[in-house]
């Protein structure tokens, strides 16, 4: 199957509604439509449920929107991947979000760069969870990152666990309290991912974080690390002590063959296994 006739079904999929889909794609939309229709007959399913006014997923749809991400994605990434191994000055690229490296990306570095073979390391800094995108579009070939994310098409190892501190405004009241749950916060742990997430929404790195909390806008729960390495004026770190851990990772695309990824995932896990506590905030390695 050509890539075209997914990449219109993944526009309306993520549109519904042709005109939007076929503005997006830069074509109109009476050919979009056929299109869509020619790949139903191909594929003997429908798509789509159309009436006047809704366009909506049918379950086969719903799959194939999924499955043809996964796959626009890797035809992407081999092509970036390709172009970037003709290149002659060749390089590993790194995805992580800035101070989201539990300080371990400075001795990974160093460790990997004593390694036979070694490659130039380029730094990809992103934005919260970023990365999976960056590997599976070939914009990365390893990445550190947080768990939980979605790991469709990548493999990870986790690197460290770190018990997790809330920050808390110097005049909050809970800011007199030498330790604290998540009750004490308001929270369950079943909510913890979804509250991390909607603080997340709401900055673009720990700097504007901090000073939210600071303010009194936000209390977020972050690894130890972060206390340890990010000192401020007017913020409190507490102990959560029913809080999960703090997982970080690294992770890399399945299909990746690249000895020099492999060089630098082996390096991060030793790294990680042998960092003294005072390193990342009383990191405890997996």
């Amino acid at each position: 199957m050509e890539s075209r006739p997914l990449r219109y079904f993944v526009a309306v999929a993520e549109e519904l509604n042709f005109a939007r889909a076929a503005e997006r794609l830069g074509i109109s939309a009476p050919p979009l439509s056929r299109a869509i229709r020619r790949l139903e007959a191909d594929l003997g399913v429908t798509l789509f449920e159309r009436t006047t006014h809704t366009v909506a997923l049918t379950s086969a749809g719903t799959v194939l929107l999924a499955e043809a991400r996964i796959a626009l994605d890797a035809l992407q990434a081999a092509v970036r991947r390709a172009q970037r191994a003709a290149d002659p000055e060749s390089k590993l690229v790194l995805a992580v979000k800035a101070d989201g490296d539990a300080g371990l990306l400075e001795p990974i570095l160093d460790c990997y760069a004593r390694e036979p073979g070694a490659v130039p390391v380029a730094i990809r800094l992103c934005g919260w969870h970023e990365q999976p995108r960056l590997l599976r579009c070939g914009e990365a070939d390893v990445a550190l990152i947080h768990e939980p994310f979605d790991h469709t098409g990548l493999d990870a190892e986790p690197l460290t666990a770190e018990p997790r501190v809330v920050a808390l405004a110097a005049a909050h009241p809970l800011s007199d309290r030498d330790h604290l749950t998540l009750a004490d916060l308001g929270l369950h742990a079943g909510d913890l991912y979804r509250f991390l997430d909607e603080i997340r929404q709401e900055t673009r790195d720990l700097a504007q974080l901090l000073t939210l909390v600071g303010l009194g806008r936000v209390n977020p729960l972050l690894p130890a690390s972060v206390a340890a390495r990010y000192p401020r004026p007017g913020v409190v770190y507490r102990p959560v002590s029913d809080a999960p851990p703090s997982v970080l990772a690294i992770a890399w695309p399945q299909q990746s063959r690249s000895t020099a990824t492999a060089a630098l995932i082996r390096t991060a896990a030793t790294t990680a296994a042998t960092a003294p506590d005072h390193q990342a905030g009383r990191t405890r390695t997996l």
